[in-house]
């Protein structure tokens, strides 16, 4: 099945929403779960230290042009590359991968690296077994990012039969029942708390959203094509390079100016309140992310040619 950019959107949001508790995705989000053997855990889909593929994450943002972040980054490569788990309670690196999640470039990298490295290895799991389905999509893409699909899917076709003989929704349904009776069995006990994710998708698959029909709601939280919108917009960054604009957006030296003035004149205008000053301060910060929520930009505070164009000041 060839999935529409929003079915890929969806899927893609349900595992950010359960890995970051958003649709959006938190590219700066760090946890360390007591217990968890994958230790370290990092962006919008929560790669980890155990596996190897938070070096590997972190190399390519360091290898980026203009990474921000790259001098400080760089040091810890070969920790990293060691999984020196150690860096758990590092908090001088943890908090460099935070302040990383600000940076537009850490946000194309990190699209680039899960899309390399889980979306795609999705997809072509879900051809081998013969999935077709936005769901059924879905619920191999989670294991993917989650861990143990190939041994889950093996023990399922022991048990169950394969899905070429049982059908799409079946083998799902069945899937799905192994898993959470494995995730609640589990060794590991921080895995118990994690069964949420085999509800959450059994309520779609029992909803019968086999092609993830926008609008749904996940944990609370709506996946509709106006939050999904978000996501798709291109970058702002890209656009903020390609004109004569500088890319304005909250800095510990400030950004001050006229064109900060011409931005803060723009959203008073648009009916944001805020004072004229000139200084792009927490206040202005504040102001723009308001802004590219209520305009389905992506909220990052960053001001560069989407949010220029949404603001009427293109030229």
């Amino acid at each position: 099945m060839a999935l529409t950019k929003f079915q890929k959107l969806a899927n893609q949001a349900i595992i950010q929403i359960f890995e970051t508790g958003s649709v959006l995705g938190d590219y700066g989000k760090v946890t360390v779960l007591p217990g968890d053997t994958g230790h370290l855990t990092y962006g919008k889909a929560q790669t980890t230290l155990a596996s190897g593929n938070l070096f590997f994450l972190i190399r390519d943002y360091c290898n980026a042009p203009g990474a921000e972040l790259a001098a400080k980054l760089r040091p810890f490569l070969l920790r990293l590359e060691g999984k020196d788990t150690r860096l758990d309670k590092h908090r001088t690196f943890k908090r460099h991968l935070s302040a990383a999640g600000d940076d537009p470039v850490m946000h194309e990298v990190q699209d680039a690296f899960f899309d390399r490295v889980y979306w795609k290895p999705a997809i072509t799991s879900a051809t081998f077994i013969g999935a077709k389905t936005a769901l059924g999509i879905a619920i191999i893409y989670d294991s993917r990012i989650h861990g143990s699909w190939h041994a889950r899917r093996n023990q399922v076709n022991k048990d169950s039969g394969a899905l070429s003989a049982l059908g799409e929704r079946l083998w799902m349904k069945a899937y799905i029942e192994h898993r959470r009776d494995w995730l609640s069995a589990h060794a590991n006990a921080a895995l118990h708390p994690t069964v949420y994710r085999m509800n959450e998708l059994e309520r779609l698959l029992e909803a019968g959203n086999w092609d993830l029909s926008l609008p749904f709601t996940l944990r609370g939280l709506v996946i509709s094509e106006s939050s999904l919108g978000k996501v798709a917009a291109p970058s702002p960054r890209a656009s903020g390079e390609a004109s004569n604009f500088r890319l304005l957006r909250l800095d510990k030296s400030q950004f001050v100016g006229e064109d900060v003035r011409e931005i803060q004149k723009a959203l008073l205008a648009k009916g944001t309140q805020l004072t004229i000053d000139g200084i792009f301060g927490p206040g202005t910060d504040k102001a723009v992310r308001d802004f590219q929520e209520k305009t389905g930009l992506r909220p990052d505070g960053i001001v560069g040619g989407l949010t220029r164009e949404a603001l009427g000041l293109t030229h």
